[in-house]
């Protein structure tokens, strides 16, 4: 989904860990454990109520958690815990359309009003490919400020209602979809810079159930999830997550204080766009394996890593390809991954280009920056000790 207000380049510990296969932890991995949790420790300081991570460096493995899962209980965050991992969805939706263009079902660019010529009829149907929806240079806008009417007015006060009002409700794809496509364009087709949209990978569910006769979670399940060996990821049946997890609690920029828990929820508001659950130890392993050219083929990675510039739904800049960003931290090489948000959750997740390094983190609390006068994020430390985790563990 994707709401944020900080790019990337902007307590009590538990569940330390380092394994080094075959071999004693040695003083070098042990100090570089300690350097980590500290790092969780500084997160969970700065005010996120609890955090967790693993981090890969070649065969070292380390996990680790800091804070609390529920702030009423005070129970512990652990780093096995299942969460919400957001649009990290995406790249999940995008390795399945791959599959189906490897096979020769889909055309990456054959026009998507050939496959779904009811949901995107007409010029625009003919216009939009599916390479376009995959890396948001479709120009179709977003749905999501029509399926949450009070968030037009953002940010002015009581923007928030109907993340309540939509707690309970279920949406189908194509009412979503139609929501998008009624809406103003948000630019022209395969424009040189894209606009992030959610309507693209929810059309992309619907091109997968086309192609495959089957409903595009059952096929994720089936020829992604599965097939990776991902124990602990899938798409929830019902409001809430099966399996420990934390609380949930969202602030949206400070409108909502305290930050409301909105771990039940129903997801169908994102659907194959946002609504996986997972674990940062699957979510690891699926980014390995992809970037290491075990679930789709090499030449498919290729084009998935093929980007564009997209502008995000707060207006700032990323560097997407199909179904995957290229984030850039002061000091490192390239890292490739994608960032994922819902109501009261966050997970991030990178790669470096070599595959050596990799870290996911997943977060409790989420769109903390307060917003001033003019409506624009005020820094917050918590920033400032993301940024840090980010450089301890993807840069030497």
């Amino acid at each position: 989904m994707n709401i944020t207000r900080r790019g990337l380049v902007g307590g009590a510990a538990f569940g330390i860990g380092m394994a080094v296969m075959g071999t004693p932890a040695s003083a070098t991995t042990r100090s570089r454990a300690c350097e980590l949790q500290s790092a969780l420790d500084a997160i969970h300081r700065a005010g996120v109520p609890g955090v967790f991570a693993e981090v890969r460096k070649g065969r070292d493995t380390w996990r680790g958690a800091s804070g609390v899962a529920d702030l009423r209980t005070g129970r512990r965050a652990t780093p096995t815990q299942r969460h919400r991992i957001g649009s990290i969805t995406k790249t999940f939706t995008a390795v399945a359309v791959m599959q189906q263009v490897e096979r020769g079902a889909v055309g990456l660019d054959a026009p998507i009003g050939r496959y779904l010529p009811r949901l995107v009829p007409g010029v625009r149907g003919d216009r939009i490919t599916v390479r376009m929806l995959l890396n948001h240079t479709s120009g179709l806008p977003d749905y999501l400020p029509y399926a949450f009417p009070s968030l037009q007015t953002f940010p002015a006060a009581g923007s928030t209602r109907s993340l309540d009002d939509n707690r309970f409700r279920q949406f189908s794809r194509a009412e979503l979809i139609a929501m998008g496509v009624d809406a103003p364009p948000a630019g022209e087709p395969g424009a040189p810079k894209g606009v992030y949209s959610n309507t693209n990978y929810l059309l992309l569910g619907e091109l997968l159930e086309a192609v495959s006769g089957i409903g595009a979670e059952q096929y994720i399940t089936r020829n992604v999830i599965k097939p990776a060996k991902l124990r602990n990821t899938g798409f929830p049946d019902g409001e809430r997550i099966v399996g420990a997890h934390p609380k949930m609690y969202e602030s949206f920029f400070g409108l909502i204080d305290p930050p409301r828990d909105y771990s039940v929820y129903n997801m169908s508001w994102v659907s194959t766009g946002a609504g996986l659950v997972s674990t940062v130890e699957d979510v690891n392993r699926f980014y390995g394996m992809l970037l290491g050219g075990r679930i789709v083929s090499r030449a498919s990675l290729e084009q998935m890593q093929a980007t564009v510039p997209v502008i995000n739904q707060t207006g700032e800049p990323v560097t997407y390809g199909l179904g995957l960003h290229r984030f850039a931290i002061a000091g490192c090489g390239p890292i490739w991954g994608h960032d994922g948000t819902v109501w009261g959750a966050q997970t991030m997740t990178m790669v470096s280009a070599d595959g050596n390094r990799q870290l996911s983190v997943a977060m409790n609390l989420v769109r903390w920056n307060t917003l001033d006068a003019s409506g624009q994020p005020q820094h917050h430390p918590i920033d400032d000790a993301l940024s840090s985790l980010y450089k301890q563990a993807m840069c030497d």
